[in-house]
């Protein structure tokens, strides 16, 4: 066995996880064949059987292999179709886009950031942000993904903005509206609403139990795909590991650009997040969407998007005068929560309410 424990590498079933899941990209483990005992891998790699578990189980939940009985753990992904044994989160939690119930944060955590922003930002946020973002919150934001979504890129890539829809507007105009979009059906009904005004051609792709359907994706003449991989509203599915290397694979011809929306990737309910299209693509074409308004409060219109080192330039320069659209105020409280660790320790407490609330109805 070529795998190595690094010990100061972070948790052993991450590197487990990992190692087994390049390997079935690569092939050394096709489509349909049996991954290693837990008891023998654990023997040769000298960690618990429990660890090897959660290994296969991240691999199960990404849509990598699938528990077998008498058969152990068997390989679903196939690198050349989409057609994996399908990995949905439909999910009775969810009750809004990307969102549990009960998600956002408690008022008097927030009440006591806001004192301690103007205590300590008293002069700062008045200054004028950035047009792009105010630099601590970009830069807060760049640690927060490479700590929990394995993203690692430069604060000039992140882009702040009042929502999700302002940004939808600004990679239109970047974009063009020469392009041919394609979004899923079903949708987000104000994704469609705002490429319908801003007057571009879009396609509406069906969905499938495990992504858009693969016909529809290989006979679209759009230039960019509009996807959300993780759980697509309203319809609740996730696309499948197979599913998403299609999308990259199908993006990686004529210099087409995936937008990922990854809204109510935090609330995952295993042990691991979903790998994203950003992280998974080496073609620099994938831009990433994200907000705080589902995970803190409504009220908060903050998100962000991380462009492809590829466009940063040509951002600045076609949209670079474009005033942040984010109360300056409200960018440094975002960037205390995430700093100081509550915005991830109100996150794992909602995940843990969501795991409690599946175990009771089991």
């Amino acid at each position: 066995m070529k795998y190595t424990i690094d010990r100061l590498s972070g948790p052993a079933y991450l590197q487990i996880y990992k190692y087994l899941r390049n390997d079935i990209i690569e092939g050394i483990y096709p489509y349909d064949s049996k991954l290693p005992s837990k008891r023998m891998l654990a023997a040769e790699l000298g960690v618990s059987t429990i660890t090897i578990e959660h290994a296969y189980e991240l691999l199960c939940d990404e849509g990598y292999a699938k528990s077998k009985e008498r058969s152990g753990y068997v390989v679903i992904f196939r690198p050349t179709d989409g057609f994996a044994v399908p990995v949905t989160t439909k999910n009775h939690i969810q009750t809004e886009y990307g969102s549990p119930d009960n998600s956002g944060m408690s008022a008097s955590i927030l009440s006591k950031t806001i004192r301690r922003v103007l205590n300590d930002y008293r002069e700062v946020m008045l200054e004028k942000s950035p047009n792009t973002g105010c630099v601590k919150l970009r830069e807060a934001i760049r640690a927060y993904l490479a700590r929990n979504r394995g993203i690692h890129v430069n604060p000039e890539q992140i882009v702040i903005g009042s929502g999700a829809e302002y940004l939808y507007g600004l990679i239109i105009d970047l974009l063009g509206r020469d392009k041919t979009y394609a979004i899923e059906n079903p949708c987000y009904d104000k994704l469609e609403k705002i490429y319908c005004l801003s007057g571009v051609t879009y396609e509406k792709l069906p969905l499938a139990e495990d992504g858009i359907e693969s016909m529809a994706l290989s006979s679209t003449g759009a230039d960019i795909l509009h996807t959300t991989p993780y759980c697509s509203y309203p319809s609740g599915i996730t696309a499948s590991a197979s599913k998403r290397h299609e999308y990259i694979r199908w993006a990686s011809k004529n210099n087409r650009i995936i937008i990922e929306s990854d809204y109510g990737s935090e609330f995952f309910v295993s042990s691991q997040p979903m790998e994203t299209l950003f992280v998974l693509s080496e073609n620099d074409n994938i831009i990433y969407l994200n907000t705080f308004s589902k995970t803190i409060s409504p009220s908060m219109r903050i998100g962000y998007m991380v462009l492809p080192q590829r466009l940063v330039a040509p951002f600045q320069k076609k949209l670079g005068f474009y005033s942040c659209s984010v109360p300056t105020i409200e960018q440094y409280l975002l960037t205390e929560l995430l700093d100081n660790g509550d915005f991830e320790r109100h996150i794992n407490r909602v995940r843990r309410n969501m795991r409690r609330e599946l175990d009771d109805e089991k």
